[in-house]
């Protein structure tokens, strides 16, 4: 696959135009076919291969003009075909370009570029420098410059000034008028480019950021977002590691009921039995604690619960911050901001005993809590000095397949002040910091793959 196709691609892709591998390869025996020459043809056949419904047909089309206007359809064969007998010729309106003039345009100084005025020449130039500073991985505005400053320094911009500083006052001042001009010429390009390739990435790069961002530093504001990214992530989880209950997996064949069930058959094996494996979707208990130590991740805790629980149908949820309380019905018949506010104005901003609630969720759940259990804690593990309860937990660990524990402290502060993290985490299985959205999915995910 060229490599201009290969960045076409990836420019549909930033305008939410969902291009699938089988359908690059389509495209890419569509552009052998036909080739470049044909802007028309090209853009048609195109179309056919990579739009899907008549919305993505337009975007297609706005970002097949954009991208093909920043490349200016110049030296496309010669910088990214495959195919050696593909047209070195492209007609471009009223400009030819050549592989003699791709050739010429690499052999050239930058001097003598920008004294001879050859404006085709220049942006072939440009183009091929960009392609090698790989401006198609630019994000983000502010990278603009850094971008700027290596395609000048691929072009030899350098060696440009000097000739400037070398040069006599009438020439000095003419190499500067079109050193100006050049930058010029490459600010217009990277802007291009930058258009192209972050059309429709910001949510894309919201949505990256707030999965790293501490939970306890999100805001307010963007609990609306956060909702959606959570509500997909845990649809993203259980679709990736989800079981049907008692769905009857073949494992090894069964020599001694297979001879046995062929007997009629004077011991030919007709009718093979294979053991099988039954597999359970495993039970969650998930316990979050709202007190105010916590207060600011435990409303995303708490929405990530929610999604869960929408999803895999096994989980009780229970909140806590001196006496703990089951939630789950509450998240069964509320919306989610609905059932978190309700759930902390009840249950939050309360002193911790860990203690306390550690004896209410024994008497309440174990005595469902079986092989197939895992129990899930997030919390910070401070119990303002009071008994953390750790012998509670240790019966809720005899009977569960696992008990994990997600901190939303950096591991630096455990331990300190009144943190029981030491304590509590001997009665637990696993013990982690959980301080963002990509450390729920990773840990999460970690634990509906093996929990089974």
């Amino acid at each position: 696959m060229t490599q201009v196709l290969i960045e076409f691609v990836r420019a549909l892709r930033a305008s939410n135009i969902n291009v699938s591998t089988a359908e690059s390869l389509d495209a890419a025996a569509t552009v052998d076919v036909i080739g470049f020459k044909d802007r028309g043809l090209l853009k048609e056949s195109l179309s056919l291969v990579l739009a899907k419904s008549s919305e993505d047909k337009q975007r297609f089309s706005d970002c097949f003009d954009r991208y093909f206007f920043a490349t200016d359809m110049k030296g496309i064969d010669v910088l990214g075909s495959d195919d050696p007998s593909a047209d070195d010729s492209l007609d471009v309106g009223n400009i030819v370009t050549t592989t003699a003039d791709v050739e010429s345009a690499s052999t050239s100084t930058l001097t003598s570029m920008v004294t001879n005025e050859n404006r085709a020449e220049l942006q072939i130039a440009v183009a091929n420098a960009a392609r090698e500073a790989g401006v198609a991985n630019i994000r983000l505005f502010t990278q603009r410059g850094m971008y700027m400053r290596r395609i000048l320094e691929i072009l030899g911009i350098e060696a440009l000034e000097d000739d400037i500083g070398n040069s006599d006052s009438v020439d000095r001042l003419k190499l500067s008028d079109l050193r100006v001009q050049l930058i010029a010429e490459v600010r217009d390009h990277v802007e291009r480019q930058l258009l192209l390739y972050t059309a429709n990435t910001w949510p894309d790069l919201r949505e990256e950021i707030l999965q790293r961002v501490p939970l306890s530093a999100v805001e307010v504001r963007d609990f609306k977002f956060m909702q959606g990214l959570v509500h997909k992530l845990a649809k993203r989880l259980v679709a990736l590691h989800y079981r049907r209950k008692k769905i009857a997996r073949r494992g090894h064949l069964d020599v001694r009921q297979t001879i046995r069930r062929n007997i009629e058959y004077d011991g030919l094996m007709f009718d093979t039995v294979w053991k099988r494996k039954k597999i359970d979707r495993p039970k969650v208990v998930a316990v979050c604690d709202v007190s105010g130590s916590v207060s600011n991740a435990a409303r995303f805790l708490l929405l990530f619960l929610y999604s869960v629980t929408e999803v895999l149908p096994k989980v009780r949820a229970f909140a806590f911050s001196n006496q703990i309380a089951e939630i789950t019905d509450l998240f069964q018949s509320a919306s989610a901001e609905d059932a978190i506010s309700d759930a902390l104005h009840k249950y939050g901003w309360g002193s911790t005993d860990y203690g306390h609630a550690l004896s209410d969720l024994e008497a309440t759940v174990l005595d469902d809590i079986d092989h197939r259990t895992t129990v899930l804690i997030m919390g910070d593990g401070r119990s303002n000095y009071a008994d953390p309860g750790v012998s509670h937990l240790r019966r809720i660990h005899e009977r569960a397949r696992r008990v994990l524990w997600l901190n939303p402290e950096p591991r630096a502060f455990w331990n300190s002040g009144d943190s029981e993290m030491r304590r509590l985490g001997s009665a637990c299985d696993r013990v982690d910091s959980c301080r963002s959205i990509q450390d729920l999915e990773r840990l999460v995910s970690e634990i509906m793959r093996t929990a089974v």
